[in-house]
C-alpha cells in the first residue's frame, strides 16, 4: 500500500486514524484521552541540566543506553536495539522480519499503528480476538486459529492497549510454544509494562522467538526523550539495526544521554509511577462499582482501561456527547476495532480524573 497519486497530486494514506485524531482533537477541560503517564520535568530527574552533550559516538546505538537498557532485561548488549520510541522499535521489527504480500495477525481490540506500520510495508493484516466475555485474555488456541502459511508475525501488547489487562504467565508461555512451533515471531509491546505492579518477566526472555518492545514513555513519562528500543534474538536485533540505517540512522545524542540518566533512577521513576497510577486506579475501579450501566474488564496494569455501556452497540455518539456538554474527553473504540467500547485515561493528573469522573457520572446519569 503506498500514498495515492492522482494528477501529479499526493494524497496521504491514514495508516493509523486514531493517531491522527489524537493529535488534531480539540481539547476538553477533562481530557481523559490520551495513553502516557504524567510528563516528567526537569526537576523530576535530578541532574538532567548538567547532562547535556550535543553529539558522540551512537552509530549502532549509543552503547552508554544499550548497556543500561541489557542490564535493565538481564540480558547481552548485542540482543538490544535503540529506536525512536516504542512505535520506532515496533516498526523496525515488523520491517525486519517481514515482506511486502507477506501477511501480520494483529489483536482486537488493538492499539492501531501496529497495523498501520505493517500495512506500510505492504503486508496484509489479519486480525485475532482477546474478548471482553473473556477478560481480554490471550487465548493461544484462538491466536493459532487465525494463523494462515503466509504469516510472518504476530502482535499484540502486554498490559493490553486499550483495556489496560496484564497477560498471565501461562498466556505468554503458551504463545511462546506456538511461535516455536510454528517457527514465527512474536511481537509484544511492553510499553507499559514496568509500570505494572510487581517485576513481570519480559516476553522477550521466554524465547528466542518472541520480541520485547518498550520505552521511557509511557511507564516513566518522559515521552519527550523517544528513548525507545527491542529485545530480541541477536539476529533479530541486527536486522532491526540494519533497517534502522534507513529510517534515521542513529539516535538524538542529546536524548540518549538524558536516557542514560533515567535508567540510573530507574528505581525513582517507578515509584513515581505508582504514586500516579496506584491511586487513579483505584477512583477508577471505585466509579465503576458505582455505576451498574457500566461493564468494565478492571486494568491489572498499564494507563488505560476500556469499559462498555451496557446495552449500547456504539459508544461513538456518547464519546462525542461527553466532550461537547460535559467538557471531558474520551477516545471512541472504534479506533480499537471495537466500538462498543471508549477508553479512559488513568495515568494524568489526580484532580484531572476526579473532574472527568464527576462529569463522566453526569454524562451517564442524563443520557
Amino acid at each position: 500500500m503506498i500514498e495515492m497519486r492522482r494528477g501529479g497530486a499526493v494524497e496521504p494514506v491514514d495508516w493509523a486514524p486514531y493517531m491522527h485524531w489524537s493529535k488534531v482533537h480539540p481539547d476538553a477541560r477533562f481530557e481523559l484521552s490520551g495513553s502516557n503517564l504524567l510528563p516528567c520535568t526537569v526537576d523530576d530527574l535530578p541532574g538532567a541540566r548538567d547532562c547535556l552533550e550535543l553529539s558522540g559516538p551512537n552509530d549502532e546505538g549509543y552503547e552508554p543506553l544499550t548497556r543500561a537498557i541489557a542490564l535493565h532485561y538481564g540480558v547481552e548488549d548485542a540482543r538490544v536495539c535503540t529506536a525512536a520510541g516504542a512505535s520506532g522499535a515496533n516498526f523496525l521489527a515488523i520491517a525486519a522480519l517481514v515482506r511486502a504480500g507477506e501477511e501480520v495477525l494483529v489483536e482486537r481490540p488493538g492499539y492501531d499503528p501496529h497495523a498501520g506500520a505493517a500495512r506500510l510495508i505492504g503486508a496484509s493484516v489479519r486480525r485475532f480476538d482477546r474478548s471482553f466475555e473473556d477478560a481480554f485474555r490471550i487465548d493461544a488456541a484462538r491466536v493459532e486459529g487465525a494463523l494462515t502459511e503466509r504469516t510472518r508475525l504476530v502482535i499484540l501488547s502486554n498490559p493490553h492497549n486499550p483495556s489496560g489487562v496484564l497477560a498471565s504467565e501461562a498466556e505468554l508461555d503458551a504463545l511462546a510454544g506456538l511461535a516455536e512451533e510454528r517457527g514465527l515471531h512474536v511481537l509484544v509491546d511492553e510499553v507499559y509494562l514496568d509500570a505494572a505492579p510487581g517485576r513481570p518477566r519480559y516476553a522477550a526472555l521466554r524465547s528466542d522467538r518472541l520480541i520485547s518492545t518498550g520505552s521511557l514513555t509511557k511507564s516513566y513519562g518522559l515521552s519527550g526523550l523517544r528513548a525507545g528500543w527491542a529485545v530480541a534474538s541477536e539476529p533479530v536485533a541486527e536486522a532491526m539495526r540494519r533497517v534502522r540505517d534507513v529510517v534515521d540512522a542513529v539516535g538524538a545524542f542529546p536524548a540518549e544521554r538524558l536516557a542514560v540518566l533515567a535508567f540510573s533512577q530507574i528505581d525513582a521513576l517507578k515509584e513515581r509511577a505508582e504514586r500516579i497510577l496506584g491511586p487513579n486506579r483505584e477512583a477508577w475501579a471505585g466509579f465503576v462499582a458505582e455505576h451498574d450501566v457500566l461493564e468494565c474488564v478492571l486494568p491489572t496494569g498499564g494507563a488505560v482501561a476500556f469499559p462498555r455501556i451496557r446495552g449500547v452497540d456504539d459508544a461513538g455518539p456518547f464519546v462525542a456527547d461527553v466532550r461537547a456538554r460535559y467538557g471531558t474527553g474520551l477516545v471512541p473504540g472504534t479506533f480499537f476495532g471495537t466500538p462498543a467500547h471508549f477508553r479512559v485515561a488513568l495515568g494524568g493528573e489526580h484532580e484531572v480524573l476526579v473532574g472527568g469522573l464527576e462529569a463522566l457520572d453526569r454524562a451517564l446519569a442524563e443520557r
